[in-house]
């Protein structure tokens, strides 16, 4: 045995086998139409499609996509995946033909698992492929063949996790909002620091967890935490606000991970003022900025139980936190937080320099999180970790108490008669005004600034809208070059599958008869 296996750190798998046979007939997870799962059975589902997978020709290091909704065999199918050394790939069910067929021939997958309502998908997919794609589904009688019809002999004492801390076991490929998707290759040992600074952070007993977001993303990241102390998982099948509200009332759930246009929904409900949350312990966000006066609402109505979290596909979701005592000071609810525990973060300016407190600078960043690298794409993985750090293409400053606040993405800037406008810095000012539920700032073509600012703004029912007074509001507050040249009243603002604002979709509108982004 050499001195790197003796001081490895443990990987997800590991994490999750403890987890398993700690907490034996305790329930794990709860399905959407109420049929749960122990711990027991979990395990008995993982060992199951871990000997379903090797015996179609499954080999460690191969790419298995998986195309499924929330529920309790996807969770198990992927634990699997994790355990046995197969590499994850889970794009968004309700994403493109187009995109899914990018995303299977850039992974080179031989083996989809799919809910049965995504078959007629499925074989739509194989019949653009050149390789034949072996199709597996969590349901009898979809037409292909069933994960969990296994019929030989298992060994149940037999169970143990074969992939090592360094393997690659997730392929996370980015929304494609600044181009092509990019796979982000994800070691095991990195899902599983993800999880253990959620367990350092945070407290997990007698969590009870409502996921309600696709668990292929961040809302998955809380099930092995929640695991960890013998609670309860309980998937819904997209987000409903009504649905949300019914599990709450139950008493089961008192947890919610949201993204921020899902928090405002709720917000915004009839319900909400109707709703106790007593038994309201946690609700972690992120994946998107967030208004802080929407924030104030929030903490104002649910109580101290708000928790936000930062970080990248490169490096998930646990570089920056704001626990529940931060959202009690008001000067907080604009920042991304302060570091997770033995997370290195410094900002950079454009010659790889330390930037001084109070100045803008690139978030960087050295830890166990980051990535392996994006998959066959070494000129843009060394492009990303040059100088020895992942650059986020996040922009930030740094107060004197540690806290981190951010100002935009660098490809979100807006250059507008020679001077820097941050998107977001312009968003925070018009969410401030009475009369606006959401906001989305963009850089439009002007042939007098070059970029003129544009907001888009989502009104509040029943209150009255004028855009010139809301640009007037923004000017008194922070003079006019950052104030909008022009509003457009929109229902929605656009988002991307993830609910993250789509600010590649909301330019689309007034680039598109140019050549390039920027003028």
């Amino acid at each position: 045995m050499n001195m790197n296996t003796i001081h490895a750190g443990p990987g997800i798998g590991e994490l999750i086998l403890h987890a398993l046979d700690r907490h034996g007939e305790k329930t794990a997870l709860v399905n959407p139409d109420g049929a749960e799962m122990t711990y027991a059975g979990l395990r008995d589902r993982i060992q199951t499609a871990m000997y379903m997978l090797a015996d179609h020709g499954a080999q460690r290091g191969d790419c298995i996509m998986h195309l499924t909704t929330n529920r309790s065999e996807a969770f198990a199918a992927v634990a699997a995946c994790y355990i046995a050394g197969y590499i994850v790939v889970a794009p968004h069910f309700s994403g493109s033909l187009e995109d899914q067929l990018y995303i299977l021939k850039s992974c080179k997958a031989r083996l989809l698992i799919v809910d049965g309502a995504f078959t007629a998908r499925a074989l739509a997919l194989n019949e653009r492929l050149d390789n034949c794609l072996t199709i597996l589904s969590h349901d009898t009688g979809s037409g292909v063949e069933c994960l969990w019809d296994y019929d030989s002999p298992i060994d149940r004492q037999q169970f143990r996790v074969i992939s090592v801390p360094d393997d690659v076991v997730r392929l996370i490929y980015t929304g494609g909002t600044t181009g092509k998707p990019k796979g982000v290759m994800a070691s095991s040992h990195s899902i599983a620091m993800n999880a253990m600074l959620r367990m350092a952070a945070h407290d997990w007993r007698g969590i009870n967890y409502l996921c309600a977001s696709p668990m292929s993303h961040a809302a998955g990241q809380l099930i092995v935490p929640v695991m960890s102390q013998g609670g309860t998982v309980f998937f819904h099948n997209g987000f409903d606000e009504d649905d949300v509200f019914d599990a709450l009332e139950t008493g089961k759930v008192n947890a919610l991970y949201v993204v921020p246009t899902m928090l405002y929904k709720l917000l915004d409900h009839l319900r909400a003022r109707q709703t106790s949350y007593d038994n309201l312990r946690m609700v972690m966000y992120g994946a998107s900025p967030i208004s802080p006066v929407r924030l104030k609402e929030a903490r104002d109505l649910l109580g101290p139980v708000l928790i936000q979290h930062y970080g990248l596909s490169e490096a998930p979701s646990t570089l920056l936190f704001l626990d529940e005592t931060d959202h009690l000071d008001d000067s907080c609810l604009s920042s991304a937080g302060r570091p997770y525990f033995g997370v290195n973060i410094c900002l950079l300016d454009e010659n790889g320099c330390e930037v001084m407190p109070g100045d803008i600078g690139e978030i960087c960043v050295r830890t166990p999180l980051v990535m392996v690298g994006y998959w066959d794409e070494p000129e843009l993985t060394a492009q990303a970790m040059q100088g020895g750090w992942l650059h986020s293409g996040d922009l930030a400053r740094r107060d004197e108490r540690g806290y981190y606040f951010l100002v935009d993405r660098k490809k979100d800037l807006i250059i507008s008669g020679g001077f820097n406008v941050y998107p977001k810095e312009v968003e925070d000012i018009i969410a401030m005004h009475p009369s606006v539920a959401d906001v989305a700032v963009i850089g439009v073509p002007d042939a007098t600034w070059g970029e003129a600012v544009k907001a888009l703004v989502v009104p509040r029912p029943g209150q009255p809208t004028d855009g010139r007074e809301i640009i007037a509001y923004v000017k008194r507050m922070k003079g006019s070059i950052l104030a909008p040249k022009s509003i457009d009243f929109v229902s929605r603002i656009p988002t991307t599958p993830l609910g993250k604002p789509d600010k590649k979709a909301m330019r689309a509108a007034y680039w598109e008869d140019t050549e390039r982004n920027v003028n």
